[in-house]
């Protein structure tokens, strides 16, 4: 398959920190792929240069082999490590706000998932705990029919009892030629759903490679090679 992201010597300084430095990456499209790092390892930076949200200090980055922007905007839907949905808005205002924003947003879709968790779509956000909220924002990105997800700690706010029924809402309303970007501190909790891992550290990639050549080949979970690799 084709790639959905390419880096070519990316590069990205704040003042005068590295937070990525010449990363050379490929991500095949169908594929669901853990960015997997210790805090502060360019992980989030990295998210936020795909979603154009940041400009590289050098080098490149590609989605579907153009540069981020306005058409690549349309195809990836992306989930911020926080809440960005205002608290005063209900859980309807926020659904007609995607269905008048995103050609690929399905209203039926995100009030099915919504029902399933519980949540009233009547409620207003200001109302919900954290946790509640985050659901609420995965589900409107889970939503949306796009050729890229990328999810920013998707499981980090939220009890263990709903990690199950998120990971398998993940899995479950995405396309298989479309890709999936994971990036999480919580390894084991995911390992399970991920074709692909891509480990990062100090703004360089330290390993990327397919999680089946870590099961058989190795013979070791993703989340072991991972403190093995990150280990202090």
């Amino acid at each position: 398959m084709s790639n959905i992201i390419e880096c070519h010597g990316l590069t990205k300084v704040y003042e005068y920190k590295a937070a990525l430095s010449e990363i050379d990456l490929n991500i095949e499209r169908g594929r669901i792929v853990g960015l997997l790092g210790p805090n502060g390892s360019g992980k989030t930076t990295l998210i936020k240069l795909i979603n154009g949200l940041l400009s590289p200090t050098s080098g490149e980055i590609l989605i579907d082999g153009k540069a981020p922007g306005i058409e690549t905007k349309k195809m990836v839907s992306y989930l911020p490590e926080r809440t960005y949905l205002n608290d005063w808005m209900r859980v309807c205002e926020i659904i007609d706000f995607f269905g008048d924003f995103y050609k690929d947003f399905d209203r039926s879709r995100a009030k099915e998932m919504l029902h399933h968790l519980d949540i009233d779509t009547h409620d207003k956000l200001k109302t919900m705990s954290k946790g509640t909220k985050e659901k609420v924002q995965l589900i409107l990105v889970m939503s949306r029919d796009a050729d890229l997800y990328c999810l920013d700690e998707p499981i980090g706010g939220v009890d263990p009892a709903a990690r199950d029924y998120i990971l398998q809402t993940i899995i479950q309303n995405y396309r298989t030629d479309s890709t999936i970007l994971i990036s999480t501190h919580l390894i084991s909790d995911i390992e399970n759903i991920l074709d692909d891992v891509v480990f990062i550290q100090n703004g360089k990639i330290r390993l990327t490679t397919e999680v089946d050549d870590i099961r058989f080949k190795q013979g070791k979970s993703v989340d072991t090679l991972f403190r093995e690799v990150f280990k202090c």
